[in-house]
């Protein structure tokens, strides 16, 4: 498509209002770009299994937001397991990686606005709490790897999410002052991080995060059911005087 025209919606062609002044987009990755929850939660309880620990139900708040070596470290130490850091991680990757390359699917729309937004000249990145090694699987299975300009893990940085750490190393490498950036994200965590970094955030819809729909609501900027409806998304800025708020909060960055 030719730039200067906007990213432009499937049905209706209305440019979307979430894009405007942004020069660079950035992904979460799982539950956001790929539809792969479901999986972790048959991983833990297949490993508490291993130790013969029954998976809790209600595992505490705040964890949706680590860093794939801050979960196993919490893992460790909360289920008491006699295995290192290390390990663990390594028990991950393995348990993980086969279906991540032939199991896990992008989420509907989400490749076809990857290559929307590159054409358009949107600088892209990734900012997830996964693992380097599952997430460059993923990507080179579903030929995407190449549209990302930064890819950052939670291990790579200071603190994972709700941090702001791992949203600002990425706009920093991609160049791109924060208030300048559009964030996607599924959870609660994720969504918080991009607001604490001054950046707008668009919630993404997914079964696993169904349950924290009113704070995703109260946190985001807009909320997206799904790629394939992408001139769809509730701007929620109107909100409560939320619009006021981000202003405010990108012109301090």
């Amino acid at each position: 498509m030719p730039g200067g025209e906007g990213i432009k919606g499937d049905q209706t062609g209305k440019k979307l209002e979430m894009l405007r002044g942004k020069t660079a987009v950035i992904f979460d990755l799982d539950g956001t770009l790929i539809d792969s929850m479901w999986l972790w939660k048959e991983i833990d309880i297949e490993y508490l299994g291993r130790f013969q620990i029954p998976y809790p139900e209600n595992l505490p708040d705040g964890i949706g937001g680590m860093s794939f070596s801050e979960t196993a470290v919490f893992f460790k130490e909360y289920f008491k397991l006699p295995r290192t850091v290390e390990e663990i991680m390594e028990d991950w990757n393995e348990m993980a990686a086969w279906k991540y390359t032939h199991e896990i699917a992008l989420k509907p729309g989400a490749k076809e606005f990857l290559h929307r937004l590159k054409a358009e000249g949107k600088k892209l990145g990734i900012a997830t709490s996964n693992s380097r090694e599952l997430v460059d699987e993923v990507l080179k299975a579903h030929k995407i790897d190449a549209l990302f300009d930064v890819i950052r893990t939670g291990c790579e940085v200071g603190k994972g999410k709700p941090a702001p750490d791992i949203y600002l190393s990425v706009a920093k490498e991609l160049g791109v002052a924060p208030k300048d950036c559009l964030v996607f994200e599924d959870v609660a965590e994720g969504i918080q991080a991009g607001k604490n970094a001054g950046m707008t955030v668009c919630a993404v819809e997914d079964e696993y995060s169904a349950y924290q729909m009113e704070e995703k609501r109260r946190l985001a900027d807009y909320l997206l059911a799904s790629f394939t409806r992408l001139e769809e998304a509730e701007n929620l800025q109107s909100l409560d005087g939320k619009a006021e708020g981000a202003m405010e909060a990108c012109e301090d960055v």
